[in-house]
């Protein structure tokens, strides 16, 4: 396994790539890496990138695989310059800025969680389906939740870990692992509004950390929320680069 500090940022950009594809099923290795689960949110249909293609030829590709779904197109540090605008000028409005943040797990010190807060892993069907209700409203996932539950009961990757916060045996926080490349990559981030405030992202966070250390790798990266931004400063993340998230007209 290699060995990386936070400033590498292809290994995060990779790892990104790889989790949203692991929804559909779809390369995240191509030139343009797209992704579609018809869920109604941008970051659930979406390209990934562009590397080495003319833009309306990549247009032209991603309306064939994403029109009819509320889609998304991410430009970072993985997509060709000009991109951003590029799709500027072809009418495309900035929905999202998510700051890319890693952190060295082998600095961070462990820290008690919630002496009331119990985590465990979301497996089950059963489970998984009260996983996705806790998460999918505090991440703005709007409508039926169902074909959310089917999304991730049939995920491309067996190696996504769902961490559940729980308080008497209710799901209250979720945080999702990926550990399919070189280094950790966290996602879905949520608390139940109720019990905010707490330290439930934060323990749940660590414990992410801490799995990915025991792993052997060193480096966790994700894309924060201006709300999750201050928490994982406290934590040690860093930040290290920037998404941002852009919607063409239909």
């Amino acid at each position: 396994m290699n060995t990386y500090s936070i400033h590498d940022l292809e290994p995060q950009l990779a790892a990104n790539r790889r989790y949203w594809c692991g929804w559909a099923g779809t390369d995240p290795d191509t030139d343009l890496p797209t992704y579609r689960t018809d869920v109604p949110h941008p970051l659930l249909n979406a390209v990934l990138r562009v590397r080495d293609r003319p833009l309306d030829e990549a247009i032209t590709e991603a309306r064939k695989h994403l029109t009819g779904s509320h889609w998304g197109w991410w430009v970072g540090a993985d997509s060709d310059e000009g991109t951003a605008e590029g799709l500027l000028e072809r009418g495309a409005e900035q929905i999202a800025d998510m700051p890319i943040m890693a952190v060295d797990v082998t600095t961070v010190a462990d820290v008690a969680a919630p002496t009331d807060l119990e985590i465990g892993l979301a497996v089950e069907p059963s489970e998984l389906r009260e996983y996705v209700e806790a998460y999918a409203g505090p991440l703005g996932i709007p409508g039926d939740r169902g074909l959310v539950v089917d999304r991730e009961l049939n995920f491309a990757y067996l190696d996504v870990v769902r961490l559940a916060g729980r308080i008497d045996g209710r799901i209250v926080g979720t945080c999702t692992l990926s550990l399919g490349t070189d280094i950790g990559a966290v996602y879905c981030i949520a608390t139940d509004p109720d019990f905010r405030r707490r330290g439930i992202a934060t323990a749940l966070t660590r414990e992410a950390l801490r799995l990915t250390r025991e792993s052997g790798r060193r480096i966790v990266t994700l894309q924060a929320s201006s709300a999750g931004g201050p928490v994982y400063r406290q934590i040690g993340f860093e930040t290290v680069s920037r998404y941002r998230l852009y919607q063409l007209p239909e």
